[in-house]
């Protein structure tokens, strides 16, 4: 049996088992709290504290691992906070880097290690090369890789079987996120792979088969027009067992001028509208501000009050991850904190 058969075949039978979380000061109280509350919900049990988040990073463990498939091969790595060694059952998010970034640089930016080693989940960063693009970027924009089973998101899912054969992953409970490139991929995954992945989370994206060229990557980058869907990967996702909306959270700076907010709305859009979507969502949008930027954030509500979209809309911001750290590129240190944000977000959807 495949990797990925293998790791699918999991998803009626594997209950969560307890995860570790460890204290610390690097994430607000109160989303601390709601991710705490989600956890908690989920069966995924705190453990003592021990010791300060700073102290417990030293005892991470970053794992430099290779995968490949008749579709490619592409290097990872994959950060294990202390705790959980191969047999504790956790989530996992898996982190696509923007163009010009690879995976340390992408952790360092995001910061999302230091959220792993407090909530203790596992974190992969698949790395782009410069021979696939010459930019680093995923290849979003290809019709070969908008499909299951086909190119670069095969590739990134087999990703996620690979982890799965070596450590205990709750495959109820696996999310992806990405920045720019790395967020329209992640947009892509989330409808080719709604089996896999439980949640996504896109900053400065692109949605779904926005374009299928590099002609009209750009042209939709800068928000004139998005293109119509790729055929073959509509009927690639219709063909889906289990399609279903899948839940997503959305940021993007309103000032950012790489990749223009339109296509922002247009994930929340499509996501909304998509195959086997919900019907009725209650939509509220709130002010705010947090470190120097204020921000609107769209919630858009199932009737039980489960937020299955999210846009979070910073104003002022460019073509940054908000709420980042500047030992990263590509980051804006003001605005609310995206990893954190995502993160609260993601416990707080399994699949069924």
């Amino acid at each position: 049996m495949k990797p990925l058969d293998t790791f699918l075949s999991k998803l009626a039978r594997v209950a969560p088992r307890s995860a570790a979380k460890r204290a610390g000061t690097a994430v607000s109280v109160d989303i601390a709290a709601t991710i705490d509350q989600a956890l908690a919900s989920a069966g995924l049990i705190a453990r003592p504290d021990a010791g300060s988040v700073v102290a417990s990073m030293a005892r991470g463990v970053s794992l430099d691992r290779h995968f490949k498939n008749a579709a490619g091969a592409r290097a990872y790595t994959l950060y294990i906070p202390p705790g959980l060694d191969a047999t504790v059952c956790a989530p996992l998010v898996v982190m696509l880097h923007g163009c010009t970034q690879n995976s340390a640089d992408f952790a360092a930016g995001t910061r999302m290690n230091v959220l792993a080693d407090k909530f203790g989940v596992r974190v992969a960063y698949p790395d782009q090369t410069s021979r696939e693009n010459a930019g680093s970027c995923w290849n979003w924009f290809r019709s070969e890789d908008q499909r299951r089973d086909s190119g670069e998101p095969s590739i990134l899912a087999g990703i996620v079987a690979d982890i799965a054969a070596n450590v205990s992953v709750d495959p109820k409970r696996v999310y992806v996120a990405g920045l720019s490139a790395g967020a329209a991929m992640a947009v892509i995954l989330g409808r080719t792979y709604p089996d896999v992945f439980a949640g996504v989370g896109a900053h400065s994206g692109l949605p779904f088969a926005a374009a299928t060229d590099m002609a009209g990557a750009f042209a939709a980058m800068q928000g004139r027009g998005v293109a119509a869907a790729n055929p073959a990967a509509t009927r690639t996702v219709a063909q889906v067992r289990g399609a279903r909306t899948i839940p997503t959270i959305v940021f993007h700076g309103d000032a950012d001028r790489t990749v223009n907010v339109s296509n922002g709305r247009a994930i929340v859009e499509d996501t909304v509208h998509a195959p086997g979507s919900e019907a009725a969502l209650k939509v509220r949008s709130v002010q705010s501000e947090v470190a120097g930027r204020s921000y609107t954030r769209e919630t858009h509500t199932d009737p039980t009050g489960t937020a299955l979209v999210e846009f979070w809309r910073v104003h002022g911001a460019g073509h940054t991850w908000s709420g980042g750290d500047a030992a990263g590129s590509h980051v804006d240190t003001g605005g609310p904190d995206a990893s954190a944000e995502m993160l609260r977000f993601f416990l707080e959807h399994a699949k069924a």
